[in-house]
């Protein structure tokens, strides 16, 4: 996003949904500055809308694109007030802007808003962002949804920032670049920042998750040459792709081959493949399989390639996936930095944990500079309505869903499984390392703040497979298995 994508919200002429380089439909044609998802009635309207007189001050009012800090940060508290009002409908701000006048419009909303009163608590309250230009890496897959859509759909804007969203090939490379500081923050996956903190795999680096981006949205594809292949048992020898060594993808497969008593260091054959490259492999033969993030699950039906085996949260409901994470130097060295790309995260998070905008988001994150992915694609994963590869169209509403709290649980079990399959060893003081790196508080602080509920407590126990796993007893849990690394 340009800083220009800060328009005038009292101009008829500006679109403050997309930024000038969105990818989409509808912004990369020739009349295009509209969301793919509203084409046809812009279409309608269109008309109407360059027919009506355009006012002699909306030239003047947009002329200046803000530069500083201070002026984007309010530019984006009088977008949001405008979006506000006209309850997130461009169509209808821009016609009433067209009508009246941008200084007319201003001048309407001050009689019945104070506005200067409103600017001054929003400030108060998240102090001026000490830089406003990001880069964030993620990586293209449904479970980067509030990261990818906070851009196109205004988020980090609404708190003063410009943030530019960096399709990542995988996440060697996002944790390389953000541990070179050429990202400022990143799309991760929930292991990663654990990892990172405890040097597994990297040089230790203190990182913060404050923020879950997705829970279960998994699933194990299988090829459709084996489709009578069903239990697992019958896998030995089976190559399967998983996009990290420290993700969740390989812990749940590792976890669901083992319940199947298959030794997954032994009997199948685990390769880190970036999720873009999962279907093309699965073509190939190169693998028999993979759990992966959507949309490559869902794309492997569409290309007629392989078929759903399982989605992960018949594996683990409610399971996490990925998160957004940064250095503990960042959020500290940049506070109020971090406090709004926080805020802009967790609001967006919550946008997408409800079903009713999942189409419009679907829309919004399928272009070539996000996910590069047919809609119907996207969609079928995000609103669960999807075809399985079995001839059934299943209706699952939280095949993937979004919830931004960073359980301590959830990283206790996940150090647990890091433990068990020999990525760390030794004394694992598991609850100090998962309260140090997932910022529950933090996160509670936003939610509270942005209105949404917010847990009281962070840690609760799961039952995984039938299998239940108590928080407070981490290393009995490691050794209640047959099988693994570090299992004594």
């Amino acid at each position: 996003m340009s800083v220009k994508s800060l328009g005038n919200p009292f101009s008829g002429d500006t679109d403050l949904r997309h930024s000038k380089s969105c990818g989409c439909d509808v912004c990369s044609s020739k009349d295009g500055h509209t969301h793919a998802s509203h084409k046809d009635h812009d279409h309608c309207v269109k008309h109407d809308l360059a027919t009506m007189p355009a006012h002699s001050d909306m030239g003047d009012m947009d002329a200046k694109t803000p530069e500083s800090s201070e002026e984007m940060l309010d530019r984006a508290i009088d977008s949001a007030i405008v979006r506000s009002v006209f309850g997130h409908n461009d169509i209808s701000r821009r016609s009433f802007a067209k009508m009246v006048g941008g200084s007319t419009m201003m001048a309407a909303l001050a009689s019945v808003l104070p506005i200067d009163k409103v600017k001054a608590a929003i400030l108060d309250d998240l102090g001026t962002p000490e830089k406003s230009k990001l880069n964030i890496g993620f990586v293209p897959i449904t479970c980067a949804t509030p990261i990818i859509m906070a851009q196109p759909m205004g988020f980090y804007e609404k708190y003063g920032l410009d943030v530019d969203v960096i399709k990542t090939a995988g996440w060697a490379v996002a944790r390389d670049k953000s541990l070179n500081n050429e990202y400022d923050a990143s799309h991760m996956l929930t292991p990663m920042p654990l990892a990172i903190s405890m040097g597994a795999g990297s040089t230790a680096t203190p990182f913060l998750m404050p923020a879950v981006e997705n829970i279960n949205g998994q699933a194990i594809v299988l090829h459709n040459d084996h489709l009578d292949k069903r239990d697992p048992k019958q896998w030995k020898g089976f190559k399967f792709g998983v996009p990290f060594e420290y993700s969740m993808h390989n812990f749940l497969l590792r976890y669901y081959v083992a319940e199947h008593g298959l030794d997954p260091d032994k009997d199948i054959q685990i390769r880190v493949v970036p999720p873009p490259e999962m279907v093309a492999n699965l073509r190939a033969g190169n693998l028999d399989g993979y759990l992966s993030p959507d949309p490559f699950n869902q794309r492997a039906v569409w290309e007629k390639i392989g078929f759903l085996h399982t989605l992960t949260k018949d594996i683990w409901e409610g399971h996490p996936c990925c998160a957004f994470a940064c250095s503990k130097a960042f959020s500290e060295e940049l506070p109020n930095t971090y406090g709004a790309l926080l805020k802009s995260i967790v609001d967006a998070t919550q946008y997408a944990a409800k079903a009713e905008n999942r189409k419009e988001i679907s829309a919004a994150i399928a272009p070539a500079n996000y996910l590069n992915q047919p809609v119907p694609v996207i969609e079928q994963v995000l609103t669960g309505r999807y075809a399985d590869g079995l001839g059934e169209v299943k209706n699952v509403p939280d095949r993937i869903d979004f919830d931004p709290f960073p359980w301590h649980s959830m990283g206790v079990w996940i150090l647990t499984q890091m433990k068990r399959w020999g990525y760390i060893e030794g004394d694992v003081d598991y609850k100090k390392i998962a309260e140090e790196v997932y910022v529950a508080s933090d996160c509670a602080k936003i939610m509270k703040e942005l209105g949404y509920e917010a847990p009281t407590e962070t840690y609760k126990s799961y039952t995984i497979m039938g299998k239940t796993f108590d928080p407070d007893q981490p290393e009995a849990y490691v050794n209640s298995f047959a099988i693994g690394k570090g299992v004594s």
